[in-house]
């Protein structure tokens, strides 16, 4: 087949010169049969060889031919260097030298851009990766001082402080996580948790910034084990429950963060719904709440709101093969579900 489709396209490519061929022929057998009417069959019939002859090897040389600029073409897109270059204009035709010049230099030109850039934001990476790495002394410092010297410090300044310090904890994290989205190899380590009891447990380690929002959590349905891994869930888990807290009306007396498990036969799955009673989010802003950057008509409200939250949110839940849907009505709170996929073990 794919020598048919090469001869195919060369006919196609060369049509023209084809077409001037055959009728140049058809031509001499008429004047043959004009001119040699006793010898003419012997005639057509060698000119029809000779034809067919010409033809075939004309084919053969064109495609051979193509096969070797197809490959010089290859290297010289890899490497657009003048060498490469050079070799493809000499097995090129001369009208499309001028061309391959001009290709060349652009692309030589757009390479040199990309390099700068990769170099760049090499360097930026390293360098988040070490200020994330230096701010984490100070944090560790104010937990120790807050651990040792806890006598010293009112309740309420030092619940303030915890409060600061694991919210830029979470910023930390989030910058970590962020910067690690393109790498190749991911240490996750899946295996069996019980849902809600790990809901709890995730609660706890962000009792500081519940207490904070004022959000009373409820947790409903039956203990459910599911298959993931622990940190990666729990990434999950701190960036939505850190979403529901940044939209807390300053008006409201009773916030409530709800973990919900249900199991739906039909398609054998298990469902977690987090769900919060805060201002809910716009209809027409509802289907990009997990773009990048993407922060709605809400957003321009809170300061607080970057988008990347629930952007993280959703590259972790591919990474895990957790799905996630979203809903809500405005003054309604917002409902952000998690599908776990069902594992057999």
């Amino acid at each position: 087949m794919k020598w048919i489709k090469q001869i195919y396209d060369c006919f196609h490519a060369y049509k023209l010169w084809f077409l001037i061929l055959i009728t140049t022929d058809l031509l001499f057998i008429f004047l043959a049969w004009l001119a040699y009417p006793e010898t003419f069959k012997v005639l057509v019939g060698l000119m029809i060889i000779f034809t067919l002859t010409m033809i075939s090897l004309s084919v053969f040389i064109i495609i051979r031919k193509q096969k070797i600029i197809e490959a010089v073409f290859q290297d010289f897109l890899l490497e657009p260097n003048g060498a490469n270059e050079e070799i493809l204009c000499q097995l090129s035709p001369k009208t499309n030298w001028s061309y391959i010049r001009r290709m060349g230099s652009v692309i030589r030109s757009y390479q040199s851009k990309l390099n700068d850039q990769v170099i760049e934001l090499n360097d930026y990476e390293n360098y988040i990766e070490g200020w994330v790495h230096e701010i984490k002394k100070p944090l560790s410092l104010m937990t120790l001082v807050l651990d040792n010297r806890s006598d010293e410090i009112s309740p309420f300044v030092r619940q303030r402080m915890l409060h600061i310090r694991n919210q830029m904890l979470g910023d930390v994290e989030r910058i970590l996580y962020f910067a690690r989205l393109g790498a190749t190899h991911k240490d996750y380590i899946f295996e069996s948790i019980n849902l809600l009891a790990f809901c709890k447990k995730t609660i706890e380690d962000h009792q500081t910034l519940i207490d904070e929002s004022g959000f009373q959590i409820q947790f409903i349905g039956e203990e459910m084990e599911i298959f993931s891994d622990r940190k990666g869930l729990a990434f999950i888990f701190e960036q939505i429950i850190a979403n529901s807290t940044k939209h807390v009306p300053q008006n409201e007396d009773s916030p409530i963060l709800k973990f919900e498990t249900v199991y739906d036969k039909v398609s054998d799955q298990t469902f977690l719904n987090i769900s919060d009673n805060g201002p809910g989010v716009y209809e027409e802003d509802l289907p990009f709440i997990f773009d990048k950057g993407f922060t709605g008509r809400r957003g321009t409200y809170t300061r607080q709101s970057t988008g990347m939250g629930l952007f993280l949110v959703s590259k972790m839940a591919y990474d895990l093969a957790i799905q996630l849907d979203a809903k809500s009505e405005l003054g309604s709170g917002l409902i952000i579900s998690l599908i776990f996929p069902n594992v057999k073990q």
